[in-house]
């Protein structure tokens, strides 16, 4: 079967998992024609270059997004017949792309839990706080933005339902928790009030009982990921490179994503509703992380693949 052909099977089968394949397919039947013409039976390094000198002349960006397509063809041609070779990543320069999450372990997001609940302040609210709020963050994917802008009525505790009002472009929308994340919640709550002698405006604060601003945040929680081994020391308080806040985030999703092809769950279906409840504007944003972690691309490929061919027989 030439590399044309294949390619339709592919098309067919991400599109199942709800990709929109307007462009990836314009750029892939280019390269599949190409591939066919030069007699290629499999796809590597020294073809997608060939092809690609070949093209007129474009951005980095360009040129990065159509190798970054051909490697998911070619990836997914390699887990059918192992002769194909998938291009490496960074073989064109692009100053564009986007950073490539880390995914936390539940041992690690233990860990940093743990550690905030030590760092040091005169009333103890530090620790505190930024426990709670590293792993309210943890377990509902919230942008850290998100989280310091909730406020003391923002959380029912009746219904357990967490009012995001300050997402992304100012939309708001309400998320539902688990009961036991509504009983850390309260907890925290109870503690903060007593520890402040009174019921602040703002749901996280810190000792002087004002809600901690982005940069604290991300500051404890460098120095907590020093402390765990997660990020090298730094000298003078500096927050060093390694394994951002954010990547809680992405922690969250990957995580909810994978439990859905280990527990059989609708993809299509499910995808919609986490798209909703992290406040992405686009489902390409929530898709993206299929394509941005290994394992979530080789279990949607693999579900994906077992569903095409239920579906030939």
């Amino acid at each position: 079967m030439n590399i044309l052909s294949q390619l339709g099977r592919y098309l067919g089968i991400r599109r199942s998992l709800g990709y929109d394949l307007r462009t990836d397919e314009r750029v892939l039947r280019r390269f599949a024609r190409f591939a066919d013409q030069e007699g290629a039976a499999h796809i590597n390094t020294a073809l997608f270059l060939r092809w690609d000198a070949g093209l007129p002349d474009v951005s980095t960006s360009t040129r990065s997004a159509r190798l970054s397509k051909v490697r998911l063809f070619a990836q997914w041609l390699s887990s059918i017949d192992p002769a194909h070779e998938v291009p490496p990543r960074g073989l064109l320069p692009d100053r564009s792309g986007r950073t490539r999450p880390y995914i936390y372990s539940e041992a690690e997001i233990v860990s940093i839990i743990g550690a905030a609940k030590m760092l040091p302040s005169i009333y103890g609210m530090r620790g505190l706080t930024f426990s709670v709020l590293f792993g309210l963050i943890a377990v509902t994917g919230l942008r850290i933005s998100e989280a310091l802008a909730l406020d003391q009525d923002d959380l029912e505790m009746g219904t357990g339902v967490l009012r995001v009002r300050r997402g992304k472009l100012g939309k708001e929308r309400l998320l539902p928790l688990d009961p036991s994340v509504v009983v850390k919640l309260t907890g925290y709550a109870v503690e903060r009030d007593r520890l402040l002698g009174n019921t602040p405006h703002a749901f996280f604060v810190t000792c002087k009982g004002t809600r901690p601003t982005d940069c604290g945040a991300r500051y404890n929680f460098a120095r907590v990921c020093q402390q765990i081994g997660l990020r090298p020391p730094q000298k003078y308080c500096r927050h060093g490179r390694g394994p951002r806040i954010h990547d809680l985030r992405h922690s969250f999703a990957v995580r909810t994503m994978i439990n859905w092809y280990r527990t059989g769950k609708d993809p299509a279906r499910e995808m919609i509703q986490v798209t909703t409840y992290l406040g992405h504007s686009d489902p390409d944003n929530t898709f993206w992380y299929l394509e941005a972690v290994p394992e979530l691309l080789d279990l949607a490929m693999a579900r994906a693949t077992s569903g095409d061919g239920e579906m030939d027989q």
